[in-house]
């Protein structure tokens, strides 16, 4: 097992190494990796340079330290996608190659708040109708989401227990979605979200607030979508200009 030298930095080799491993299952997911000790001397490297390697590992998600405990590999996303592509959670399930579904939570309407007001330019006397649902992934929870509708685009005909929002707000308004604007907040543990996603303690959420504009480039839905950070993966492509 011993790392076979080239002209790169010996640590990058023990990444690419400890990373064909846990491709070939080696180490599996969720699995405790040998101790510093023995996996340097496995290794025939330093303890020096393999916690260099098992601190980039841990930037790039692909393994967890706990202090005390050890080192641990992390699930791969089942989900990735560029945060540049808006899509719904529905068609991110369906390309992933899984059966989408839906939890129904709660539906409601209520008085703006003062950020509804700003970010839709409601009235205070305009109701906002909140959806509360989570999505599915042949039937285990991946998605907690919190919809906002101002109460205008919102219809009763429809039923908002199943499927993608952006289809039902296309089919009620005539309109489609055609672009967001998006915070992205990753989270540690949350008392509320993560019991119902079945989160262990240690798996983080991608929190992404979004604000979505139609053709006419009204804002119609205000999402607040938590990600299970195990299960979803977001990148974006960046041009230098």
């Amino acid at each position: 097992m011993l790392i076979k030298t080239d002209s790169r930095h010996l640590y990058l080799q023990v990444i690419d190494r400890l990373k064909k491993d846990i491709d070939a299952g080696v180490y599996k997911e969720k699995e405790k990796l040998p101790s510093e000790f023995d996996l340097a001397k496995q290794l025939g490297v330093s303890r020096a340079t393999l916690r260099e390697a098992l601190r980039i590992l841990e930037e790039e998600n692909a393994i967890t330290r706990r202090h005390g405990v050890g080192t641990f590999v992390n699930p791969k996303p089942l989900f990735t996608s560029g945060i540049e592509q808006l899509c719904s959670v529905t068609d991110m399930i369906k390309q992933g190659g899984m059966e989408p579904g839906t939890i129904f939570l709660s539906s409601k309407t209520q008085m703006p708040t003062e950020e509804d007001i700003s970010r839709f330019s409601c009235g205070e006397e305009d109701e906002i109708a909140v959806i509360e649902r989570v999505r599915t992934a042949n039937g285990n929870p991946v998605v907690y989401c919190i919809d906002k509708i101002p109460d205008n685009f919102f219809s009763r005909e429809y039923s908002y227990h199943d499927g993608s929002l952006f289809d039902i707000l296309e089919q009620t308004n005539g309109k489609k979605i055609t672009h967001a604007i998006t915070q992205i907040v990753p989270i540690g543990y949350h008392e509320k979200v993560s019991p119902i996603l079945e989160c262990d303690p240690e798996t983080a959420l991608l929190v992404l607030k979004q604000l979505h504009y139609n053709e006419d480039e009204k804002p119609i839905l205000y999402s607040v979508n938590y990600f299970k950070a195990d299960k979803f993966s977001f990148h974006v492509v960046r041009k230098r200009i």
